[in-house]
């Protein structure tokens, strides 16, 4: 039987205080206004800020992704009106630096791959319980078109959201008859606070990834991110990578010989 009108009915979206996180949960409480949201974040202020000025109700979690144990209490313990949960979207990431792997500081990448691989892992395995036993249920993973073609400067980054882009294949392989799909979404250049947190508040900096050329906003994805969302649900996107137009592949580079 196909459901034409199929939506989700309890979301929850991880680093929903801005940028594709804050933006989908905008579209889908203006769209869909019989869901129920859970929007996690580190920033209180944002999270009851989202909160007033939706029209559904929010129930937020302020934490670090990175705290592995409050991330699964956080779960354990929603109330019992949110723990259905039939959408999870993984969006909580960052990258940090642009420097050589060499110069990069530690705590810069082990802070990318706490948050960017273990807090989507973990948040991914507590959640699922609920989804196979409803027999229903989405996980979206924000990856990256940084998971599938590398660049200098990249290194952690791009080697944890290659984790997630393929973490979503193997995921979706493991959950065969579970009635639970998995989309791995993978963005190019997207002007958000992205860039600020990698340059760690140089907006100058952050301002010249995107001088020259169009480029997608967090609206774009999160049209995307609502459009997978609410196809019916013998319909599974497996992965989707989005660029603007303006964006496309680099030529191998070669250290000459002098």
């Amino acid at each position: 039987m196909t459901h034409m009108n199929y939506h989700p009915k309890i979301i929850m979206i991880t680093g929903a205080t801005s940028g594709f996180g804050r933006a989908t949960a905008e579209l889908f409480a203006s769209q869909y206004p019989d869901c129920k949201l859970i929007a996690t974040g580190r920033r209180t202020e944002k999270l009851e800020e989202l909160q007033k000025a939706l029209s559904v109700p929010v129930h937020i979690i302020a934490q670090d992704i990175r705290d592995l144990e409050a991330v699964k209490k956080s779960i354990d313990d929603l109330p019992d009106d949110f723990k259905n949960i039939d959408l999870l979207i993984n969006n909580a990431g960052l990258a940090l630096g642009s420097e050589p792997f060499q110069n990069q500081a530690t705590e810069d990448f082990m802070q990318m791959i706490d948050t960017n691989i273990k807090g989507l892992v973990v948040t991914t395995h507590a959640v699922l319980p609920t989804m196979i036993k409803n027999k229903n249920g989405h996980i979206i993973n924000i990856g990256s078109i940084a998971g599938n073609y590398a660049y200098p400067g990249g290194h952690v980054y791009c080697g944890s959201k290659a984790f997630v882009n393929h973490f979503s294949l193997a995921l979706r392989a493991d959950l065969k008859g579970k009635n639970v799909r998995v989309t791995a979404v993978e963005p190019g250049a997207v002007e958000t606070e992205f860039s600020i947190v990698r340059f760690k508040g140089d907006k100058d900096k952050a301002d010249k990834v995107y001088d020259g050329y169009r480029k997608l906003t967090a609206e774009h994805i999160s049209k995307t991110l609502v459009w997978l969302a609410t196809q019916p649900p013998e319909f599974n996107v497996n992965s989707i990578e989005i660029m603007p137009t303006d964006q496309s592949f680099n030529g191998f580079s070669f250290d000459k010989v002098s």
